[in-house]
């Protein structure tokens, strides 16, 4: 607030998902927003009281915010994950990609929905309501249909499903048999099950089934143009890949502020982390002979998901000591 010496400022109450209370916010009319040669005045925002999303630690790099509605419906956004590249057009001159598919979605409450055919693993298929969520890490989250819980797979494992406006969300992970995203399919997609009560129990106005994450649209060149309330889908090479979920049961973040040191927030009771003795807040100094310093998150997240049976040597910093280990990690596949 000081730095951008903002003013008219109101305080607000943010009611959102995960297992704490409502969220204090401050909420202003007149932020500008210059990304690249576009810029967007007077756009609304909202400056949280407390930074409890911690995307910096997870991402491992400065993360100041999040853009929302109203800069997507202020132009044509085009998201390019192979070339880390957002173009943005201007509204009044559609943007058809060559080769892309159209597929109609709804804006309900300044948020974009897409209908999917989603077939569980009872066999059941559904056409299911689901929020285009780019900031989400999974491929799919499953919340609830007809007011009740989605069922849970057999073989699932307890998981952090992540920071909700009001703390985190808990749930498993397991998979689906499939998801048809206008005429493409994609099979055997590792979902999420959030714990009702954390965010299906929160819903109050629109009836939904869940979002689908960054981890099935990077497959995609994807456009939005909220205007004219379509998405464009141009697949990738990527399309095909395999889904995988981490297969070390360890949750990292990057340090603050350089962010160039790893600690783990998180292990999973049962995994190859946790058979290895491995615990909250060991720091890791390097992966195979690598510093971590010179390796991005992405980087990790993507090997750690690679291939059951794959093996991988850290030095490690056990919590509270001075002393080095070095271990020898094996993934996996648990879902």
């Amino acid at each position: 607030i000081d730095t951008l010496q903002i003013k008219n400022l109101r305080s607000i109450k943010i009611v959102g998902f995960g297992e704490g209370q409502d969220l204090s916010a401050y909420v202003t009319p007149s932020i500008d927003v210059k990304i690249g040669s576009a810029v967007a005045k007077n756009m609304p925002a909202a400056l949280l009281k407390k930074d409890i999303f911690e995307l910096s630690s997870y991402v491992g790099m400065p993360i100041h915010g999040l853009i929302g509605f109203e800069f997507f419906n202020s132009f044509i956004v085009r998201i390019n994950y192979l070339s880390n590249t957002l173009t943005i057009y201007r509204s009044e001159t559609a943007h058809i990609p060559r080769k892309g598919t159209r597929i109609p979605i709804t804006i309900e409450e300044r948020k974009p929905y897409i209908v999917s055919d989603v077939t569980l693993g009872n066999g059941e298929k559904i056409a299911a309501k689901l929020i285009l969520d780019t900031g989400a890490g999974h491929p799919i989250s499953l919340e609830t249909n007809a007011g009740l819980p989605f069922p849970v797979p057999d073989k699932k494992i307890p998981a952090n499903l992540g920071i909700g406006l009001t703390g985190p969300i808990g749930g498993y992970m397991g998979r689906i048999p499939s998801i048809k995203l206008g005429k493409y399919e994609l099979n055997n997609v590792i979902a999420a099950f959030p714990n009702y009560n954390d965010v299906a129990a929160k819903l109050t106005s629109i009836s939904r089934n869940g979002n689908i994450g960054n981890a099935i649209l990077k497959r995609f060149d994807v456009v939005f143009d909220y205007k004219r309330e379509y998405v464009y889908l141009k697949p990738i090479n990527q399309l095909k890949e395999a889904f995988e979920h981490d297969m070390t049961g360890m949750e990292l973040i990057r340090l603050a502020p350089d962010f160039k040191r790893i600690v783990i927030a998180r292990i999973e009771p049962g995994s190859p982390a946790a058979k290895l003795g491995l615990e909250v807040d060991d720091e890791i100094l390097s992966i195979n002979f690598k510093p971590v310093s010179e390796i991005t998150m992405e980087e990790i997240d993507k090997a750690f998901r690679s291939r059951s049976g794959r093996s991988f040597f850290l030095t490690i910093v056990p919590k509270n000591s001075k002393d080095i280990d070095q271990v020898i990690l094996t993934l996996e596949r648990r879902i």
